[in-house]
C-alpha cells in the first residue's frame, strides 16, 4: 500500500512540475505571441488605462491625457498641436504613433524597463509603470516665431544651436492638429481620410522628411570645397569666369540672375550669388572632392536620426562635368532637407565642426528622476577652421551688403545666404525660396543659432533675391527669438 502511495505522490509531483513548466512557457516564451494576437485586448486596455507621459518644451508640457471614461480610458491631447506636430507626431488609438510619440513610446507609455526602480527586474517582469516625460531641446519662442513666420505659406524652418546640435525649432507648414487622430470614434477615421487626401500633405514633416533642391544655399558647400582644395586662395582674386558659362561638353549656356558676374572674385560672386562662378568652381574642384565635402556636411547619410529618422539629403557622386556644374549650384540631383541646410550653416558658425542634431535633451520618470540624458554628440570636421572663418566673412557680407539684408539684426552679427531653387518639368514650377543663416549677439562668445528656411510658394518674379525677400525675414524672427532668450554671459 505504501508503495502505491509513493507512486501516486510522485505522479502528482510530476504533474505539478509539468503544470509549472507549461505556465512558465505560456507566460514567458509564448507571451509575445499572445500579446501580438489581434484578439487579445488586454495589452491595449492596459496601454490606455493610465495617462501617457508628456513631451515638454521649455519645461512645460505640449501634450496631455484626457480621461474619457470609456473602455480605452485615456486619449492623447495636444497644446498648440499644429505648431508642434513635426516634433511630437501623433499617438492614436487606431493609427499608432509617429515621430517622438513613436521613438519615445516606451517611456511615454510606461513600458520602458528603465522606468522601474530596479531596471533588471522590470525587464524580466515586463511591467507597466507611470508614464515618463520627454524633455525636448526646443525653444518655445523660436518655435512660435518660425510657425508664425510661415503662417499662410507652405514650407519649413529648422534651427540648431551650432556648438551642441540642439534643435531649437522645427516647423512644417501647412500642419495639422494631432488630437483629431487620438481617439477611436468615427470622427477619427474621417479626419484620417481627410488629412491623407489633402493635396498639401499637412502630415508631411517638411523640415526633416522632405528634400528640396537647395539652390544657391548649396554654394556655401561649394565655396568650402573650393577653399579647402586650394582652387580659391584669395577671396578678392579674379575667378576668370565667363558670363554666360558654357557647361562642359555641351552647348548649354548658364546665366546669372544678377548682372556683373563676369570674372568677379569669390567675395562678390557669393554676395550676389553668381551661378557661373560656382558652377565653374565645382567643375574645377572635381566630383570626388565635392562629394567628400558634401558628405562631411551630412549629405548622403541615410542613418541620421534625431531620434526619429530624417530623409537622406543627397549629392550625386556619378555625374559628368556638366551635371557636376549644375549640382554645385544646388540643382540637378542635389537635394536637401531644411534640417540639413541648418547643419550647413551651423558648421560655418562652429568653426567648421558639424554636431549631430538632436531633439531630446533627456527622459525622466514621473517623479522627476532622469532615465536617460542626451550626452555628447558625435562631431566631424566639415572644413578647415580657416575656411569656416572665410565663409563667416562671406556670409556676413551677404547680410550687410548683398541679397540677405532682410536678416540684419541690430546688436548682433548675422551671416546668411539666399537662394532660389528651380523645379518641376522644364523648371516650370514656382521657385523655392531659401535662406540659411547664423547669428551671434554682440555680447555672446560664440554663435547661438543657425537657421534654414524654405518657402515653397515664394514670389516667382523676384529671382535670386526671393530667398532674401520671402525666407530671410522668417529666419531673422527665429534668430531674434533665440538671442533674446539666451542667458546673459558670465562676466
Amino acid at each position: 500500500m505504501t508503495r502505491h502511495i509513493r507512486h501516486a505522490a510522485f505522479f502528482c509531483a510530476l504533474l505539478l512540475a509539468a503544470l509549472l513548466v507549461n505556465a512558465a512557457r505560456v507566460q514567458v516564451v509564448e507571451a509575445p505571441a499572445y500579446d501580438d494576437n489581434i484578439a487579445n485586448r488586454r495589452s491595449t486596455i492596459a496601454r490606455y488605462g493610465q495617462p501617457r507621459g508628456n513631451i515638454l518644451v521649455d519645461g512645460a508640457p505640449v501634450t496631455g491625457s484626457q480621461d474619457t471614461g470609456e473602455h480605452l480610458r485615456y486619449e492623447r491631447t495636444y497644446t498648440n498641436g499644429p505648431m508642434y506636430a513635426p516634433v511630437t507626431g501623433y499617438a492614436s488609438q487606431v493609427y499608432g504613433t509617429t515621430l517622438l510619440e513613436h521613438t519615445e513610446d516606451g517611456v511615454l507609455a510606461g513600458t520602458d524597463p528603465l522606468l522601474s526602480p530596479f531596471p533588471l527586474w522590470g525587464a524580466a517582469a515586463r511591467g507597466r509603470y507611470p508614464g515618463g516625460d520627454v524633455v525636448t531641446t526646443l525653444r518655445r519662442t523660436a518655435q512660435e516665431a518660425a510657425y508664425e513666420g510661415l503662417a499662410g505659406r507652405k514650407g519649413a524652418v529648422a534651427a540648431i544651436e551650432p556648438s551642441t546640435g540642439r534643435i531649437l525649432a522645427l516647423v512644417s507648414a501647412p500642419s495639422y492638429d494631432p488630437s483629431v487622430l487620438s481617439g477611436n470614434g468615427s470622427a477619427v477615421a474621417r479626419s484620417w481620410s481627410t488629412l491623407n487626401r489633402d493635396p498639401d500633405k499637412p502630415m508631411l514633416n517638411r523640415a526633416a522628411r522632405k528634400t528640396y533642391p537647395p539652390g544657391s544655399t548649396f554654394k556655401v558647400v561649394t565655396a568650402a570645397a573650393a577653399l579647402d582644395a586650394g582652387v580659391v586662395e584669395d577671396l578678392d582674386a579674379k575667378t576668370r569666369t565667363p558670363d554666360p558659362y558654357t557647361l562642359p561638353g555641351t552647348r548649354t549656356k548658364l546665366t546669372n540672375a544678377s548682372e556683373g558676374c563676369k570674372n568677379v572674385p569669390l567675395r562678390k560672386a557669393f554676395e550676389w550669388s553668381c551661378n557661373t562662378v560656382f558652377a565653374k568652381l565645382g567643375v574645377e574642384v572635381g566630383v570626388d572632392r565635392m562629394a567628400a565635402t558634401a558628405s562631411a556636411f551630412g549629405f548622403n547619410d541615410a542613418e541620421l536620426k534625431i531620434p526619429y529618422s530624417v530623409a537622406e539629403s543627397t549629392f550625386d557622386t556619378r555625374v559628368d562635368r556638366a551635371q557636376l556644374a549644375l549640382s554645385s549650384i544646388g540643382q540637378y540631383n542635389t537635394r536637401a532637407t531644411p534640417l540639413q541646410m541648418a547643419m550647413v550653416a551651423a558648421a560655418v558658425a562652429n568653426g567648421g565642426q558639424v554636431r549631430s542634431p538632436y531633439l531630446v535633451e533627456r527622459t525622466v520618470r514621473a517623479g522627476g528622476g532622469t532615465v536617460a540624458a542626451a550626452g555628447s554628440r558625435p562631431m566631424r570636421q566639415a572644413m578647415r577652421p580657416s575656411t569656416a572663418a572665410q565663409l563667416r566673412e562671406l556670409m556676413v557680407d551677404v547680410v550687410r551688403e548683398g541679397t540677405g539684408s532682410n536678416a540684419w539684426i541690430p546688436g548682433a552679427t548675422v551671416g546668411g545666404k539666399t537662394g532660389t531653387a528651380q523645379h518641376g518639368l522644364g523648371n516650370s514650377g514656382t521657385p523655392y525660396a531659401w535662406f540659411v543663416s547664423w547669428a551671434q549677439g554682440d555680447h555672446d562668445v560664440e554663435p547661438k543659432v543657425a537657421v534654414a528656411v524654405v518657402v515653397e510658394d515664394a514670389d516667382a518674379d523676384r529671382g535670386e533675391i526671393s530667398g532674401g525677400g520671402d525666407a530671410a525675414p522668417i529666419a531673422r524672427a527665429v534668430m531674434e527669438a533665440v538671442l533674446k532668450s539666451s542667458p546673459e554671459p558670465r562676466r
